[in-house]
């Protein structure tokens, strides 16, 4: 893996040095990956063109992960990829497969963690003409910051009936017996006593999962204060923690209490009526946000029901997960869902393509390449690259109004024609 000719993006004091010719590593991705990069390189590439002059421009850098790098270097993660994205702060990547067995369970999950990407940030925008299940996609507009580092993400679990898993329980019924009640079925003695009343030829094993979800005040402070410090600069309104404190009091019911402590402590945030909701005084920087809370399943039905609520969200890593994909339903779909990781302290970040590699799909040049286009969009804004990333909405926006648009659009469209995936690209491109 050779670089191209071009310079570092560096970073000091928290703010980022982007040079004319950055050097940005990519992984063109797996499965639809490989057509899917074709037009967004090409789209990006547009913008920045028209956006400059030929003054800046991208020196692309291809690494490799997933199936492309297995059969290439015979590792599914090389070490060169993880120092290009390193060295160069920032790239962007295409959908890569999950290796099935042992190893590695998520590519995805092993970059954000060597590389300490702790925020997983998921803008959620709608664009005119886009088919949605809701009445008023146009009211969803918001920005998730969901914690990439923790919560049961960070992979601590052990097999049911494994010695790992029996060595954790034996200490918990040793260290915490009335805790380790709790878990209904971790003796044999519980176990036969269930298969005998249901009348059942099962082994009285012990066979229950073990999992650690870790939640920091150090890892929750630093996704917060981003949160924040990302509303106060983009003149958003409010911020809300979602969690599940009421249930995991010390986990989840901890970010939502060291998420008001910043507020506080950090921006000036003063208590509304009593609290525990805050708002920064005017005069301040950020006046007038609203910091606030929400319980996660509320939250999944009011985003349906009152989505003109919510702005910035900062939440933990399952939440997350599952608010970031609920969202994108309602304004198209995760085809052309956005993703970014941040490290907003190192200054690393990748941009990816949020959905998965649809092999059945791969090189047939039909599949939406919105979710790296837009990825792509976001990456410039990092940079400092605005115009550029104008460009791209404008494109976008014209493409779909166009009614010229690839097969999962075009067939939920009324009067739509569907087109390629490399032709819908041009078609961003003619209309930025």
């Amino acid at each position: 893996m050779t670089p191209p000719a071009g310079d570092k993006i560096s970073i000091s004091q928290g703010k980022l040095t982007v040079p004319d010719r950055p050097v940005i590593p990519f992984i063109r991705g797996d499965g639809t990956g490989r057509d899917i990069w074709a037009s967004s390189e090409r789209v990006l590439d547009a913008a920045v063109e028209k956006a400059y002059g030929g003054q800046k421009k991208i020196a692309w850098f291809e690494v490799f992960a997933g199936q492309a790098a297995k059969d290439k270097f015979d590792t599914w993660l090389p070490d060169e990829t993880v120092e290009a994205f390193r060295e160069y702060l920032v790239g962007i990547k295409g959908p890569l497969t999950t290796p099935v067995g042992g190893g590695i369970r998520s590519l995805n999950v092993a970059l954000r963690q060597m590389l300490d990407l702790f925020v997983c940030l998921r803008p959620v925008q709608y664009f005119e003409g886009v088919p949605s299940p809701v009445k008023h996609p146009e009211k969803v507009n918001m920005i998730i910051f969901r914690e990439n580092t923790e919560d049961i993400y960070a992979g601590i679990d052990y097999a049911p009936g494994s010695d790992d898993a029996n060595k954790i329980l034996a200490f918990f019924e040793k260290e915490f017996p009335k805790e380790f009640e709790k878990i209904r079925f971790g003796t044999r003695e519980k176990a036969a006593e269930f298969w005998k009343q249901v009348g059942a030829p099962e082994p009285t094993d012990v066979m229950v999962g073990v999992g650690l979800k870790p939640v920091s005040r150090s890892g929750s402070v630093r996704l917060i204060h981003s949160a924040i410090a990302y509303a106060i600069k983009n003149q958003r309104k409010s911020v809300t923690l979602v969690h599940k404190g009421n249930i995991m009091k010390f986990t989840e019911g901890a970010f939502r209490d060291w998420g008001y402590e910043i507020a506080k402590s950090y921006f000036g945030a003063e208590e509304i009526d009593g609290g525990p909701w805050c708002q920064i005084p005017m005069g301040k920087p950020g006046g007038g946000i609203i910091i606030k809370d929400a319980i996660a399943d509320i939250t999944l039905q009011q985003v349906l029901t009152r989505p003109e609520d919510f702005d910035v969200i900062a939440t933990l890593n399952l939440n997350g997960d599952y608010l970031s994909d609920a969202l994108a339903a309602q304004v198209g779909g995760i085809g052309i869902a956005p993703g970014g990781n941040i490290n907003y302290i190192t200054g690393h970040a990748v941009f990816e393509a949020t959905h998965g590699t649809a092999p059945k799909y791969a090189d047939k040049d039909m599949v939406n390449p919105g979710s790296v286009i837009l990825s792509g969009e976001m990456m410039f804004r990092y940079m400092g690259w605005n115009e550029a990333a104008d460009l791209i909405i404008k494109g976008l926006n014209g493409a779909i109004a166009s009614k010229r648009v690839t097969y999962d659009f075009a067939r939920l469209m009324e009067g739509a024609t569907k087109i390629k995936c490399s032709e819908f690209g041009q078609n961003v491109i003619d209309h930025m």
